[in-house]
């Protein structure tokens, strides 16, 4: 397995190449950071629910759509990323993804506590600190018959930037998520008192993984076959169709009456695996015209959409049952989230 090593790079390369290498067929361990800030929502949000499209463009700050779950991030050269392909069948990976997580992130554990944070998993996919903040994000996704696990070491962090990206009923909402941020989000640098030089980061990344992984063949650039197809996967991943994709069906306000027996609803609710979000028609005790988004992971990722497929027509009695039977038959993976957790959405008291 090869480590490529690339220092800083381009913001579209810095998701571009992970997303690409699975599709070329290779394993392998990116390390690296972004030259510029972004945005980057995860791969069953909606950008335009979760993101302040309009500031975005205005500050000349990217948005972009990932393959991998998770919530919306303003991510910059402040935060060094690991990036791991894997192929499933590979005797180091485990089949579960909440194991998976423990595995492999190890490797930022170590990496931090040798730099004297003491640091912890917490499941399912977080690094915290003794005080309980969190650390690092984290993610899986699944690309063909790899699994892509990305994170990222927080050396500093742009609280007001975060928050300010992010899409919002009022101020004071957004002054709340500012608070919570920094009360619960810590840094390298927050930590320590000073952020360790790159090239140090880097190297201790590297290390820590190999611990994991076995030797690594390291490059520190990227070969003619991987620089063809990362520009032609830019030319989607990077587009507006995919980054609108999750807007599927317009959502209104919480609810609108149409007629007695219907009514179009959107619903939001905490589940521990993450915000998920709901907008459907309900008539005559049944549901339709299903959409599901959120900062929550789903596997396989293309079985979300299935599942609302499955859910027209379905009494609201029997939302439960039926997601229960779908989890099984497709054998999904959604670390966090139960089947009850969909049920308190779109049939229980969910707000």
């Amino acid at each position: 397995m090869k480590l490529y090593d690339l220092g800083y790079v381009s913001w579209q390369d810095s998701q571009a190449l992970y997303h690409t290498l699975p599709r070329i067929g290779r394993e392998g361990l990116f390390i690296l950071a972004p030259s510029s800030p972004y945005v980057s929502i995860g791969r069953h949000q909606d950008a335009r629910y979760d993101v302040d499209l309009d500031y975005c463009r205005q500050h000349h700050t990217p948005v972009m759509r990932r393959e991998v779950g998770g919530g919306a991030v303003y991510l910059d050269g402040n935060q060094i990323f690991y990036q791991l392909i894997i192929h499933r069948d590979n005797p180091l990976a485990p089949p579960r993804k909440d194991e998976f997580y423990e595995r492999f992130l190890q490797a930022p554990i170590a990496a931090y506590r040798e730099l004297g944070i003491d640091a912890r998993y917490k499941p399912v996919n977080d690094i915290i600190t003794a005080e309980g903040r969190k650390i690092s994000g984290n993610g899986v996704a699944e690309i063909g018959d790899f699994i892509v696990f990305v994170g990222n070491l927080i050396v500093d962090f742009d609280y007001e930037t975060m928050v300010r990206v992010l899409k919002v009923p009022d101020e004071k909402f957004r002054d709340k998520i500012y608070k919570t941020l920094k009360e619960n989000l810590s840094t390298v640098k927050r930590e320590l008192g000073y952020a360790p030089p790159f090239d140090e980061l880097r190297k201790l990344l590297a290390a820590k993984f190999e611990g994991i992984l076995g030797s690594l063949e390291r490059v520190n650039e990227v070969d003619p076959e991987l620089r063809a197809k990362t520009d032609e996967v830019s030319r989607w991943l990077f587009s507006e169709e995919w980054l609108l994709a999750g807007g599927r069906k317009k959502a209104p306000a919480d609810r609108v009456k149409i007629r007695e027996g219907v009514e179009v609803q959107h619903k939001v609710y905490k589940a521990p695996g993450g915000l998920i979000r709901a907008v459907y028609r309900l008539e005559e005790g049944r549901i339709y015209d299903v959409s599901l988004s959120g900062d929550f992971f789903f596997y396989p990722s293309e079985a979300l959409e299935e599942l609302e497929m499955a859910l027209e027509g379905v009494a609201l009695e029997d939302v439960e049952a039926t997601i229960e039977r779908f989890f099984a038959s497709r054998g999904v993976e959604a670390p966090g989230i139960t089947p009850g957790d969909f049920r308190m959405i779109l049939a229980g008291e969910a707000a």
